[in-house]
């Protein structure tokens, strides 16, 4: 059996569907939490599992959606929502104290924020570590545009349709 050397590329096999599982449990858990997200994280997971299957078959495609997307959802999350900075603060007051010191009627969101945000940096580096591994050959920039796009626009469409109002 002939085994393409892209297809054991750790970052595809390992690291990028760890960064997915990590993020989709955040999103379970808030989803059980407030119950009025469920369909809004329902949909949003459907992209991760895009992105896992993609990138075993060493689509670059996965590529693109996955860097775009992580730094799209951790950049409103640090930088304009702060929800984060928040996470690491109930973490830090975890444990410090043992209790979950969050304004607001659910604490476990912020931290799942930044669980989300861990597994997106993750990922970020997993989709980095294939773009510079001289064993693909196919790092067409068209297809990882096209990838950043198709994430964003699918994204999109699921805040306008599924958001709570």
């Amino acid at each position: 059996m002939i085994r393409d050397s892209a297809t054991w590329i750790p970052a595809t096999r390992v690291w990028i569907p760890i960064a997915a599982a990590l993020f989709t449990v955040g999103l379970i858990v808030s989803a059980v939490v407030l119950p009025e997200l469920r369909l809004l994280h329902f949909l949003q997971a459907l992209i991760y599992v895009a992105i896992v299957i993609l990138a075993r078959r060493n689509s670059i495609w996965a590529i693109g959606a996955g860097l775009t997307i992580a730094v799209a959802w951790n950049g409103l999350n640090l930088f304009v929502t702060h929800n984060m900075e928040r996470g690491v603060t109930v973490l830090w007051s975890l444990l410090q104290t043992g209790q979950m010191r969050e304004f607001g009627p659910h604490p476990i969101i912020p931290m799942m924020v930044l669980l989300g945000g861990i597994a997106h940096f993750v990922l970020i580096g997993a989709c980095l570590a294939v773009l510079f591994d001289r064993r693909i050959d196919d790092k067409t920039p068209w297809k990882m545009v096209a990838g950043g796009v198709s994430v964003l626009g699918y994204f999109a469409l699921i805040i306008f349709v599924s958001a709570p109002r």
